[in-house]
């Protein structure tokens, strides 16, 4: 359980409807350390912080309930003492990371590939709506998922649908061994590597090429770990890489450019972007430190089926690649369902939701 324990839905609730009644707009926020994602919000500030604790976790049953202000550190560190995590691996880009602040960013770590994304272990949630109302949504097991899922639509909503007060998550164990390695190879090579080892029973968890090497994590049973590492070579690499490239921390990002993260299908191949980049996700995530234009950033990803959203304020007005016109009119026509007066983080995403 949680160290602190603090259900202030009812204040959260209050303050909405206050909200909702003199039409003011709400800037919701945890800890602020994914802040600087999006484009800015002017409103009344909702601080979530204050709402927060493990409502309930049996590891036995793999499930746990905490609240939306609970510090991300406190829920590891519970899963970490009954050997379990969350798998999807996300960052916390803050010490006072909030569960509220990962589900509302969406953004999963390394093994993200092979183990799923924040969405995909959302069970059920607890939402603040623009009617006013605080409702449940989902539940607690798998089997009760079915049709409209309304909670894992909170994954990468950025607070703009609801303010989210609980949420239910399905947990893993975590894996009997982990060995990390890397291998002085170049990116199209280890992009060949990486496609071929797909195909085989290889426990990657993590793959990422910082330009001069590939940095490979293996995990699973302690034969099939080894096997894998005698079979693929390289030498050793310090386990800390992956949470210095999970909250950036690595020398790459220090560059005073501008950063840009690009999705793109799996097997898309080195491409000539300006600037330096850094791949991760075995290269259907690539990190870009550039001063191009935004524009030529977004043509590059858009010719091969990816987008790309710019991960430094003030760069351009449309942080998250902008929508086609189909594409944003299901997006207001959800906006308009479920916060009807638009009093839910105005324009977070795009300026026209």
């Amino acid at each position: 359980m949680s160290v602190f324990e603090n259900d202030t839905s009812a204040q959260l609730l209050d303050q909405v409807n206050q909200a909702l009644a003199s039409k003011t707009p709400l800037r919701i926020q945890g800890s602020g350390s994914k802040g600087f994602l999006g484009r800015p919000v002017e409103g009344e500030l909702l601080d979530t912080r204050s709402h927060r604790g493990i409502v309930s976790y049996d590891p036995t049953e793999l499930v746990v309930s905490v609240r939306a202000g609970t510090p991300l550190a406190e829920l590891e560190a519970a899963l970490d003492a009954a050997g379990q995590m969350l798998p999807c691996e996300p960052p916390h880009f803050g010490p006072g990371a909030t569960v509220g602040g990962m589900i509302a960013t969406g953004l999963s770590g390394p093994r993200r590939p092979w183990s799923g994304s924040v969405r995909d272990f959302v069970l059920g949630t607890r939402i603040i709506t623009g009617q006013g109302k605080h409702l449940r949504f989902g539940g607690e097991v798998m089997k009760n998922v079915a049709g409209y899922d309304l909670s894992r639509l909170m994954a990468g909503s950025f607070g703009c649908l609801g303010v989210l007060t609980e949420v239910s998550l399905k947990v893993l164990p975590k894996p009997r061994l982990c060995s990390s390695l890397r291998l002085e190879i170049d990116q199209e090579l280890a992009l060949l590597k990486l496609a071929d080892w797909g195909q085989q029973p290889i426990p990657i968890s993590a793959a990422s090429h910082d330009g001069q090497a590939l940095h490979l994590r293996l995990e699973g049973g302690e034969g099939s770990v080894k096997a894998a590492r005698e079979r693929i070579g390289g030498e050793d690499l310090d386990a800390g890489y992956w949470n210095d490239l999970r909250e950036q921390r690595l020398a790459f990002f220090a560059d005073a450019r501008p950063l840009w993260r690009l999705s793109l299908p799996n097997n898309t191949p080195v491409l000539a972007l300006p600037g330096e980049q850094l791949m991760d996700w075995a290269g259907a995530q690539r990190w870009l430190k550039s001063d191009a234009d935004a524009e030529m950033i977004r043509g590059i990803a858009r010719e091969v089926g990816g987008h790309a959203q710019c991960y430094t304020l003030g760069v351009t007005d449309s942080p998250f690649q902008p929508l086609p016109e189909p594409l944003l009119r299901y997006h207001r026509q959800l906006k308009a369902a479920l916060d009807p007066q638009g009093i839910f983080n105005p324009g977070h995403l795009y300026s026209e939701v």
